[in-house]
């Protein structure tokens, strides 16, 4: 895959390491992660863009206002992968992106797990038509699946991620449809106005695909996290 399973912890750390604080990221970071990932741009971009943006801003005479957000680095980080294409090192980054994710079978199979008690312990909204409790413990029913299948190959054989990501990635989209549309519309207006305050100090450094995307994952995330509902991509797993 263009970006490795590490693609989340890598950027956070880095970010936080340049900021000089150990703060949790906010959900507009974590959304403007994942645009990214969806996106294709490649880990060494995005590290490289967030170290152009804070070089730039050390030098500044004035720091009255501190990075309160990765987004202060999102023109840094295109500007950076299109550099890379320029340069035409793609051949050389994804060597480094397929380069061994970092974790074995076993915790392949203990994410998974962990990720189905989670679900099944997620407060998810109800509404007529839309049996949310019921596609949950499905889920988490599927995800015990891909465990035992995981461990019944043996010998810490891992499976191919490629296969199991995508999987993953068809749970999650099924998980966001339902709650979407279970969500009462209040709440969903009110997560929305949220997330157009958040975004609003950086829409000078983006296009209007990028707002939207970075919109719609903002939204995502708020959402699961008022739910206590887990990210089931193996980009999450640390």
């Amino acid at each position: 895959m263009e970006n490795y399973f590490n693609y989340f912890t890598e950027i956070e750390e880095h970010y936080l390491r340049r900021r000089g604080t150990h703060l949790l990221l906010s959900t507009l970071d974590w959304a403007l992660i994942e645009t990214w990932k969806s996106a294709g741009v490649p880990l060494e971009a995005v590290l490289r863009g967030v170290d152009d943006a804070f070089d730039k801003y050390d030098q500044r005479p004035s720091k009255s206002k501190k990075v309160n957000s990765l987004a202060y680095c999102s023109q840094a980080v295109l500007t950076a992968a299109e550099d890379m294409k320029e340069a035409a090192v793609g051949a050389a980054s994804e060597g480094k992106a397929q380069r061994e994710p970092g974790f074995d079978a076993a915790q392949i199979a203990a994410f998974l797990r962990e990720n189905a008690e989670r679900l099944e312990k997620a407060r998810l909204p109800e509404r007529a038509g839309f049996a949310t409790g019921a596609l949950a413990r499905e889920e988490a029913g599927s995800l015990r699946e891909m465990a035992e299948a995981i461990e019944r190959t043996g010998s810490g054989k891992l499976p191919r991620l490629e296969d199991l990501e995508r999987r993953l990635t068809v749970l999650e989209e099924k998980l966001f449809a339902v709650l979407m549309a279970a969500t009462p519309d209040d709440d969903l207006v009110n997560v929305r106005a949220e997330a157009d305050r958040d975004i609003a100090p950086y829409r000078r450094n983006m296009t209007a695909s990028q707002i939207e995307q970075l919109h719609k994952q903002y939204v995502h995330k708020r959402l699961l996290e008022r739910c206590g509902v887990p990210r089931l991509s193996l980009f999450y797993m640390h």
